[in-house]
């Protein structure tokens, strides 16, 4: 038997002015998405924007419904919609922001396993990365790619 390790690295800032203008515009609308979430059971409220190879920015938010789970994520939705209205643009990018009661939360909320795995998909889709920006008021995590969050991707079929 051997022992191995996983490590990834990561970028932290603490303020969006320390984002370059293209992470901002993407982090912004991140945050803007959370306006359209429909969270009326657990009163929180997810916004993602994706990123399009070609500059378009789709956003999406969560939505729940009394049937759980039949409801969706923040991610799933933008990057579900971006799949089936923009089949051959490649996503290079995308950003969450969460908050509650109108109030952004200080730390990044991090993807569930499922919006992970939805993200490795459209990565092996696109054919490239996928960076990854978790936006909180006192922190922001840059990551990478998708192996960073999930290291290791359903990818056997």
């Amino acid at each position: 038997m051997t022992n191995k390790e996983i490590k990834i690295a990561y970028q932290e800032c603490n303020s969006l002015d320390q984002l370059d203008s293209q992470d901002r515009k993407l982090a912004d609308a991140a945050i803007a998405a959370i306006v359209s979430s429909y969270a009326p059971y657990s009163n929180f409220n997810v916004g993602a924007a994706v990123l399009l190879e070609d500059g378009e920015i789709i956003k999406g938010s969560n939505q729940e419904n009394a049937a759980y789970p039949s409801g969706t994520c923040a991610e799933r939705t933008a990057l579900f919609y971006a799949g089936a209205s923009r089949p051959d643009k490649a996503v290079v990018k995308i950003a969450i922001a969460a908050g509650q009661n109108g109030v952004l939360c200080e730390s990044p909320v991090t993807p569930c396993g499922a919006c992970r795995q939805v993200m490795a998909q459209y990565q092996l889709k696109g054919g490239k990365p996928i960076e990854i920006l978790l936006i909180g008021t006192k922190k922001i995590w840059k990551f990478e790619k998708v192996e960073d969050l999930l290291p290791f991707t359903f990818d056997s079929i």
